[in-house]
């Protein structure tokens, strides 16, 4: 079992915290609002509890489930608690229209994010290419995700697997922009006939 802590307590973080509860990891919730942190706890449920805003996480996976204009101060915030861990930055930088992002090659948010985190922390870009209904649902499906050290994407390969998901390495740092795209072609091809339960995948072959 892994622990593992989520700040932030919208829709994607209670779809995190319930595939990870209901395949035998804890959970916790982090947000600013207790109350708020205590409602997705409560959604989550199987024993996910709530931690206290800008102290150490307990997990040693921790998910930045906030809007992406907020994702670096929040990093900011919680400093030094965050040395050692793994930080993954779910956040998609869309532009207004939802048509293109609003980040340059380079500084992805995932890398603006190593930039201010402390440096024995390791930042990962995933789940922000999986709609939430898609990745509450129980069925097996592919994650890409890029960022951090090779040892960094091993462990948390492992963990993807241990909660159905199969893990696709896209590589290092400079591929966290690339997967930034990626979340726009996904919502291209929702929007022109595939709808909104669509996932990407590959044929590795």
């Amino acid at each position: 079992m892994t622990t593992i802590s989520i700040i932030g307590t919208g829709n994607m973080a209670t779809a995190i915290g319930a595939r990870a509860v209901q395949h035998g990891h804890a959970v916790e919730i982090i947000g600013r609002s207790r109350s708020k942190a205590e409602a997705a706890a409560d959604a989550i449920g199987h024993g996910a509890t709530v931690g206290t805003y800008g102290e150490r996480p307990s997990g040693g996976i921790v998910f930045v489930a906030v809007l992406y204009q907020h994702a670096v101060d929040v990093v900011a915030q919680f400093g030094d608690t965050l040395a050692g861990k793994i930080l993954v930055d779910i956040t998609n930088p869309f532009n207004a229209s939802g048509t293109g992002v609003v980040t340059t090659p380079g500084s992805s948010v995932a890398q603006q994010i190593a930039a201010i985190a402390p440096k024995d922390a390791e930042v990962i870009k995933a789940f922000n290419t999986i709609f939430r209904n898609v990745l509450a649902e129980a069925a097996p499906l592919d994650a890409l995700f890029a960022g951090g050290s090779a040892g960094a994407r091993a462990r948390f390969a492992a963990f993807l697997q241990s909660i159905g998901i199969r893990p696709l390495d896209a590589g290092g740092p400079e591929e966290t922009y690339v997967l930034e795209w990626a979340a726009i072609l996904l919502m291209g091809l929702a929007r022109n006939g595939a709808g909104w339960n669509v996932a990407l995948s590959a044929d590795l072959r």
